[in-house]
């Protein structure tokens, strides 16, 4: 089946979620008709690890420490995470809560920050946007989505990008059917990286490339973006080698400059590749910045970084390093730099355009060798 991945298709769809999230959410009114599920009892999709600190961090308690502090608190924010179930249900009601009380940034909004994002699986098997809550406080207990058309089905929720979360529940009529999916065993794509990679500046936690990628291909994702701080470091290596993933994708550069990049880009393949001598690594180099046609200094950045990072990938290849793909920088945003929030961050447009840019490279590393 041709999928459409065009600009126009694109406005289209997100001028159709728009119009639906505009639909205010109604608060939900305790009822003793409501049966509600701890999405702890049954797991969540996109940890990598069981020994955390809090049920959704994203690096283990033994990262503390060993990490820089300021990854450490990034890793308490559930980025990338998703819950499954099924339900026959009309109405489905959340009960969550964040950890933190700054629930929106300036460049991104609170529904991408702390809000929870509703998808359901159509009768042919695609995934499709549904509804998303806007939350206004730390706790919010609400009805994500009434009306729903009768039938069984498929259902994932998204779990806040820059937040973390604290608990989440989620509730349907008692008499409604509600059948837990546990996360799927397959290998996933582990993503290492920046702000972008954790998802900054996506309208919705379901809209980062990571988790577009994830629906498209058909896989579990762990995102391990961590803002500002996405720098291809050996403390990060050591937990990145524990995960048994599908393959691996270094996005660190829009966080480095070149000297960094030459310095660590060898020994973060190295140290992955001692560990997993047949896993795939997708290279994928910095976007370029949107003012960048005009303020040399960003040309400049993006010039340099991107030369220490092909040279390091050629470096790589000369002395037999298999398995490796790289992503060109300048696919990864539209040539009219209409897609970013600021200049840096990807809006959903950009994030819609970083994943067909790098879509390809995954695909071919998954069809390429031999998982180990």
């Amino acid at each position: 089946m041709k999928i459409d991945y065009s600009r126009r298709r694109f406005l289209s769809l997100t001028a159709a979620g728009v119009a639906a999230a505009t639909t205010p959410l109604v608060q939900a009114a305790d009822s003793a008709e409501i049966r509600w599920h701890d999405v702890r009892d049954w797991g969540v999709e996109g940890r990598g690890f069981d020994d955390t600190e809090k049920y959704f961090d994203r690096l283990p308690a033994r990262a503390k420490g060993v990490v820089r502090d300021a990854v450490w608190n990034l890793s308490r924010h559930s980025a990338g995470m998703l819950v499954r179930f099924r339900t026959d249900a009309r109405e489905i009601q959340v009960d969550y809560s964040v950890t933190s009380s700054s629930l929106a940034m300036p460049h991104m909004p609170a529904t991408g920050v702390s809000g929870l994002d509703l998808y359901a699986q159509d009768e042919q098997g695609n995934w499709k946007w549904v509804a998303v809550c806007k939350p206004t406080a730390q706790h919010m207990k609400t009805t994500l989505v009434q009306g729903l058309r009768p039938g069984a089905r498929d259902y994932s929720i998204y779990l806040p990008l820059y937040n973390g979360t604290e608990s989440l529940k989620i509730g349907v009529d008692g008499s409604s059917l509600f059948e837990p999916i546990a996360a799927r065993s397959e290998k996933p794509i582990v993503f290492y990286g920046t702000s972008i990679t954790h998802g900054a500046c996506a309208s919705r936690p379901g809209m980062p490339h990571p988790s577009i990628l994830g629906r498209r291909l058909d896989r579990p994702v762990i995102n391990l973006g961590f803002s500002g701080n996405g720098k291809l470091e050996k403390e990060v290596g050591q937990f990145l080698v524990e995960l048994d993933p599908a393959v691996y994708v270094l996005d660190c550069l829009p966080n480095m400059v070149a000297a960094e990049i030459t310095e660590r880009t060898e020994p973060m393949v190295k140290q992955l590749r001692a560990a997993h001598r047949n896993v795939p690594i997708v290279l994928v180099e910095d976007r370029s910045y949107s003012g960048s046609w005009l303020l040399e200094s960003q040309q400049t950045r993006n010039q340099t970084s991107r030369e220490a990072f092909k040279a390091a990938y050629r470096r790589l290849l000369d002395a037999g390093t298999e398995g490796l793909f790289y992503v060109d920088g300048e696919s990864l945003l539209a040539d009219n730099r209409d897609d970013t929030t600021d200049g840096s961050h990807p809006s959903d447009l950009g994030f819609f355009n970083q994943a067909n840019a790098i879509e390809p490279a995954l695909r071919a590393a998954l069809g390429a060798i031999p998982l180990s």
